[in-house]
């Protein structure tokens, strides 16, 4: 076990936060998490190891508390808040937690949760706060957080990140885009993705300062006005969000904005033209919530010179294309991405079957398909098999097909992304009825509303007497597909 060090050691008069137009600095944001620390633990008396959930829209309030149980060494739960109450309740048990955070706004989603809940107080920026203290010792060998993800098999997984897996990342982030003594990271991305979370903890290791930007929902108005007003060097977006925010932009943005960190999905060939006809600095990355968030990373140059690369694995991180025998894949020939290092996850928890089938020799098995070239860069060609990408959110379709399955009237069903000009993808889904049953498109909206989060309910439906199916039973994604464009087709 490594010893309880500093690894964060700001100056304390170094601006942290910009929330609401105060900046709050380092000194600032230490004085209010010990107090946030001192509420927890006056509400119930927590353990190293504990686990935490976080059910919170606002964000300041979040990395308040998200900060004191990292110095309580307390696992934190961070909770997607526009999932159902019957979602949440399955990952709040998941992970065993013991003790629900929440605010005013999420007070009666998580007394339906059935954990034990404490509402976190308001915080009055303008009351004065007691003299600054020393920071807390973390050690990285702590566990920091686990993230659920979406779930292949049709419930989520939960990635267990420790605190050595941030600060690597973090480390090896900074050291291939560099940083700035002003920076200031523009923050648009909920706080529950790795990718929000990596924004606040990358800038608390570097030292750096961010800026709370519009979200939940994306405001793509102010989001423009901040990035033209206000002296921000980095975002981090999706390509749906950079493709409504150029849509929309009437002013040009900041000349310090110095990247553009795009993820979740490859931006399209006419999304990249155009950024390039408008001189944006865009840097296309790739990264998993079992990896804490970046693997490899291409620079704006390189972005252009080579178009869909996402470039080379950061520092300390190796990536390997490996055939379906297992055996290493030549430059430029497809295979699975595998990825190893400081930053991969210590395992999935409460789920040694997926830890072991995820994790190989140190390994991890992604799922994504890519390829190397003869430089070495990454290409990805697919993300994780039958992956829907809507708005930056990750679907899997076996965790819609599971509930659609449940309805009492559905036989059968598939899922898989249609193509959709704002989001990227909307979920659509072919359904076989139980034989004789009378079923509506309305019936599957009503019967989803309380079982999945809106984003993840199909937009469009087609019904069909029987699902086609291999000889062994299995049904045939790709004929299944065919079948839902030709009935789509022939209604339009």
């Amino acid at each position: 076990m490594r010893e309880l060090k500093h690894y964060i050691d700001p100056n304390p008069d170094s601006p942290f936060i910009y929330v609401d137009g105060r900046k709050i600095t380092f000194g600032g944001m230490n004085r209010l998490v010990s107090a946030g620390y001192g509420v927890i633990q006056r509400y119930t008396p927590l353990e190293p190891g504990d686990k935490v959930g976080i059910l919170m829209p606002d964000r300041f309030l979040f990395v308040v508390t998200l900060l004191a149980l990292m110095r309580m060494r307390v696992v934190s739960v961070p909770l997607n808040t526009r999932l159902t109450a019957a979602e949440l309740s399955w990952q709040v048990k998941n992970a065993d937690c013991r003790l629900l955070i929440c605010e005013g706004d999420t007070r009666a989603l998580a007394g339906e949760l059935g954990t034990d809940v404490m509402e976190m107080p308001n915080i009055d920026l303008a009351d004065p706060t007691p003299q600054f203290a020393d920071y807390g010792l973390i050690n990285l060998d702590d566990d920091f957080a686990i993230i659920h993800t979406s779930g292949t098999s049709g419930r989520p997984k939960a990635a267990i990140l420790t605190l050595g897996n941030v600060y690597q990342s973090a480390q090896a982030s900074a050291q291939l885009l560099g940083h700035l003594e002003n920076e200031c990271w523009l923050c648009v991305l909920p706080l529950y993705h790795v990718g929000g979370l990596s924004i606040i903890l990358r800038s608390l290791i570097y030292s750096t300062a961010v800026e709370f930007g519009p979200t939940s929902p994306f405001d793509v108005q102010e989001t423009n006005r901040v990035l033209s007003a206000n002296p921000i060097t980095l975002i981090s977006l999706v390509p749906t969000m950079l493709q409504r925010l150029l849509d929309a932009k009437t002013r040009p943005w900041n000349p310090q904005l110095r990247l553009i960190l795009l993820g979740g999905e490859a931006p399209s060939a006419e999304l990249l033209a155009r950024c390039q006809a408008e001189n944006l600095p865009i840097a296309t990355t790739y990264g998993l919530t079992e990896t804490a968030s970046q693997v490899a990373t291409a620079l704006p140059e390189q972005v252009y010179r080579k178009p869909g690369t996402v470039g080379k694995p950061l520092k300390n991180t190796q990536v390997r294309i490996v055939g379906e025998g297992g055996e290493g894949a030549a430059p430029k020939v497809p295979g699975e991405v595998l990825v190893k290092g400081g930053t991969v996850m210590r395992g999935y928890y409460g789920d040694p079957a997926a830890t072991d089938a995820a994790l190989r020799d140190g390994w991890l098995q992604t799922g994504d398909i890519g390829y190397l070239d003869e430089d070495g860069d990454l290409f990805i060609l697919q993300r994780r098999a039958d992956l829907i990408v809507s708005g930056g959110e990750n679907i899997y379709p076996a965790e819609v097909e599971r509930v659609l399955r449940s309805h009492p009237q559905v036989a059968e069903a598939v899922v898989f992304g249609a193509p959709d000009a704002q989001w990227g993808q909307r979920v659509a889904a072919l359904i076989q009825p139980v034989f004789g049953a009378s079923i509506s498109t309305k019936d599957i909206d009503r019967f989803l509303r309380e079982r999945l989060a809106s984003y993840k309910s199909p937009r469009k439906i087609v019904f069909v007497d029987a699902l086609p199916l291999t000889a062994s039973g299995k049904i045939q994604r790709r004929e299944a597909r065919r079948i839902f464009d030709d009935a789509v087709s022939h209604n339009t």
